[in-house]
């Protein structure tokens, strides 16, 4: 499916004009991940701010047959975050509140553009942790941590991300 104009200007009206990257400039940011081995341009870069607004993206994608690749902060070294297919980049940085840390039952409640360093520093001031330390840590995302079930050299001792996560919107 190609994206046409009608189609950028309906995700703008979902999140924003400045909330959509629809330029080749802006996107090719978006087209690799941290290997930088295969590029994929996107069709248009989409940063929400809200789950109401991914809902009404993912929404609009699945009525007009486009492909949506998340992403995080791309740190990633699958191919996880590369748009192979283009379409929307559904990119979730912009989503970066630590909603809540609850010290007591030994949970966090995140949204998915936080990145793991901030997460790990907010933690420590209430003398906790979180335990996947992927290595790309300084700007790796904690939605691209759980997408891609990070885990780095603490993942030996104490599991990898998908055993820390309770629940998910």
């Amino acid at each position: 499916m190609t994206i046409t104009a009608k189609h950028i200007d309906r995700l703008r009206r979902i999140t924003g004009r400045e909330n959509v990257l629809a330029s080749v400039e802006e996107m090719t940011t978006y087209s690799y991940d941290a290997t930088n081995l295969w590029q994929h341009l996107p069709d248009v870069v989409v940063l929400p701010t809200n789950a109401e607004q991914i809902a009404e993206i993912l929404k609009f994608a699945n009525e007009n047959d486009i492909p949506v690749t998340p992403r995080g902060g791309g740190t990633n070294v699958s191919g996880g975050s590369i748009p192979i297919k283009g379409g929307i980049v559904l990119c979730t940085t912009r989503m970066n509140r630590i909603i809540e840390i609850n010290k007591t039952n030994l949970n966090a409640t995140v949204e998915p553009g936080v990145v793991l360093q901030d997460f790990q520093n907010a933690l420590a001031k209430e003398g906790l942790f979180f335990p996947p330390d992927p290595q790309s840590f300084a700007g790796c995302t904690m939605g691209g941590v759980v997408a891609e079930n990070s885990g780095g050299p603490s993942c030996l001792k104490y599991g990898v991300a998908k055993q820390y996560v309770l629940g998910m919107e």
